[in-house]
């Protein structure tokens, strides 16, 4: 069986700051994932959380401060003491060490399951389609949707339609996963599938960077849980620390909202 081998990646955050409209949305960001850990992000909405994200692969330009994947700069080249954004090339090189899963599925709509999970590999990276297509296939199975590779995203559940794309993510052989706020558009009986298959991913060790607000999942898969206010992270640390003994008075608001 073709098997997908991904090494896990490092990252940094170093110092990040970001406003829009002279609203600062995040300030002087401190945070490092260690390679093969999962860090789940916390906290009210407008804290900052979806934006970090979309910094982390330079979705969204930081105003101050920096980001790193394994020792390199995301988005842009230092020379000297200035850096220089990367050409746009380059930057979709870069990108795509990320895996990026959004709130709303993003699937084409006129593309089957198997062929979502094909379509980058191969536009993006210039991979050969067959290799492509068996590593998809297996990615299919490994999020439990061997059987439903030939089926539209209408013909799909929406929790099956996120586990499509989180193949299509894996696909790209990322460095590290990126998840955004991944159950939100989820019917409440189709949350336990979806995070069943990120903790799967967790159980072998793919570095992973997830906003929610499940408690129970950053509980039991977390290595790490980081909580933002206003911009802010608040606090950082391992789950029982944070989420059973919090030692901001912002963390334990928040927290006896939530759980």
């Amino acid at each position: 069986m073709t098997t997908v081998a991904v090494r896990p990646g490092r990252v940094e955050v170093h110092g990040v700051s970001k406003s829009y409209g002279g609203v600062e949305v995040l300030h002087d960001v401190d945070l490092v994932v260690e390679p093969g850990t999962v860090t789940v992000v916390l906290g009210p909405s407008g804290s900052g959380k979806s934006t970090l994200l979309r910094c982390l692969n330079h979705l969204e330009k930081v105003d101050r401060g920096f980001v790193a994947l394994d020792g390199e700069l995301v988005g842009y080249r230092r020379r000297g003491d200035t850096l220089h954004e990367l050409k746009e090339k380059e930057l979709l090189r870069q990108r795509t060490r990320f895996g990026f899963v959004f709130q709303s599925f993003n699937l084409f709509p006129h593309l089957t399951a198997l062929e979502n999970v094909v379509e980058a590999p191969v536009s993006a990276q210039g991979r050969p389609r067959a290799q492509v297509e068996a590593e998809a296939r297996v990615l299919l199975d490994r999020v439990g949707l061997a059987d439903r590779a030939g089926a539209y995203p209408r013909q799909l559940s929406g929790g099956q339609q996120q586990r499509v794309a989180i193949a299509r993510a894996l696909a790209m052989r990322p460095a590290v996963l990126l998840f955004d706020e991944p159950t939100s558009a989820l019917d409440p009986e189709l949350v336990g599938e979806v995070l069943g298959v990120i903790e799967d991913l967790a159980r072998d060790g793919t570095t992973m960077v997830v906003v929610t607000h499940e408690i129970g999942f950053a509980r039991k898969a977390a290595d790490q849980v980081v909580f933002m206010d206003a911009g802010r992270v608040v606090e950082s640390g391992p789950p029982d620390q944070v989420l059973d003994a919090p030692r901001h008075d912002r963390t334990r608001a928040f927290l006896a909202r939530v759980l």
